[in-house]
């Protein structure tokens, strides 16, 4: 018997469950038949999934079966937990392309065969309100439900009743798969500990099963903000909207303290080879390692090893081709502070004048200084090396004629 949980445990991936002791055996044994929700918000996952899906993959080697929830019915309504307002209504078009999207990701990255994919709107769209909430929404009480961590932030400013069913779809998705597929675990981040909990106490409600849920710890920085959120946006797993090098530039940019943290829990490295990284190298080569990992692991070997490449070779003027290329659509000259909005490094053009004024902005390793700077199209069809500061170094090139 492998101690999967115990392994998940040293590396700091739990946060709580329910029943630890049948939860270890179940996991421990290879019997556990669990569950992981991803609701389409977006068209590609961010890094604060990388903890879920480091988790599943944890749980295969076992041979522990997976269930990947995609969220097409509950997507309609939008996960209230931690939002200071209601979140977009999202068109049914947008969401089954969201859903698609980020199946196609997660087999991408998984490579693993042995998932069931599942889309709940299969049985949350054609649910009945009436009969719903004589079969289901009795099993409910009002005041335990307000107490609910996942409501607490939108009860300040008005929670309303679209959202407020959100706990109990996710918990009936929870009965719904344990009655089609035999779940008897539910994995989420910890911030579904609340919805969590309402499907076990459902399933136990209508079935009398014990079924166990398990939450892991969130990505968060030292401060406990959660992680994947720069000035310039979500740190995404879609390399169309985060470049592998980007991605790879935003672990080498952690804060040093946070570095053997996330080798543990982000990692397959063994726990004892870990220990022997940072009796042996400096924090600065652990974020490499980490780095590199992670590209990998998101992306894949040879996309970790190019951007290891243009990190290596972003100081030398001679080794700039390395750099990597940024499509910037436009027909004709454009101003430099125009691309660096389009290049999401500032909020507006006027941004993009504060910026070149702090003397950081390179094109073919001459200094712009000028805010009202025009680039030439014709040598954007050619391609310009493009730098800012020391960390950013790309080759901005248009495809338009």
């Amino acid at each position: 018997m492998k101690k999967t949980y115990e392994e998940l445990k040293k590396r700091g991936l739990i946060a709580q469950c329910i029943d630890e002791n049948k939860t270890k055996k179940i996991i421990n044994s290879g019997k556990a038949i669990f569950y992981i929700g991803f609701d389409p918000t977006a068209d590609s996952l961010h890094i604060g999934h990388l903890i879920s899906l480091i988790t599943i993959m944890h749980m295969q080697k076992n041979n522990n079966k997976a269930i990947i929830l995609l969220g097409g019915g509950t997507g309609y309504i939008g996960d209230p937990t931690n939002k200071n307002s209601m979140r977009r209504i999202m068109k049914n078009d947008e969401i089954n392309i969201n859903c698609n999207k980020i199946k196609k990701q997660i087999k991408y990255i998984l490579n693993n065969k042995n998932i069931i994919f599942v889309n709940n709107k299969k049985w949350i769209l054609p649910l009945k309100l009436i009969n719903f909430l004589r079969d289901i929404g009795k099993n409910f009480l009002i005041n335990n439900m307000l107490r609910a961590e996942c409501y607490k932030q939108r009860m300040k400013s008005g929670l309303t009743f679209l959202e407020f069913n959100y706990l109990i779809l996710q918990s009936y998705d929870f009965y719904f798969l344990s009655n089609k597929y035999n779940c008897n675990l539910q994995i989420g981040g910890d911030d579904q500990w609340s919805n969590m909990i309402g499907g076990v106490d459902l399933i136990y409600a209508k079935d009398k099963k014990k079924v166990c849920a398990l939450t892991v710890n969130l990505l968060v920085d030292k401060n406990g903000k959660k992680m994947g959120k720069t000035e310039n946006g979500a740190i995404w797993l879609d390399k169309n909207k985060t470049s592998p090098y980007d991605f790879y530039q935003y672990w080498r940019n952690i804060n040093d303290d946070m570095a053997i943290k996330y080798l543990k829990m982000l990692t397959f490295i063994p726990l004892d080879k870990i220990e022997e990284y940072s009796s042996k190298n400096n924090i600065n080569d652990l974020k490499k390692i980490l780095a590199f990992e992670l590209t990998k692991f998101v992306h894949g070997e040879k996309e970790a090893k190019k951007s290891e490449k243009i990190a290596l070779n972003i100081f030398s003027k001679k080794n700039h081709y390395y750099a990597p290329e940024k499509i910037i659509n436009t027909n004709s000259d454009i101003s430099l502070k125009r691309i660096l909005f389009l290049l999401n490094l500032c909020p507006n053009e006027k941004g993009g004048e504060f910026i070149i004024k702090q003397n950081c902005v390179f094109l073919d390793n001459k200094l712009i200084t000028d805010v009202n700077y025009i680039v030439n199209f014709e040598k954007l069809l050619s391609g310009i090396l493009f730098k800012k500061g020391k960390k950013i170094l790309l080759k901005l090139k248009t495809n338009k004629k």
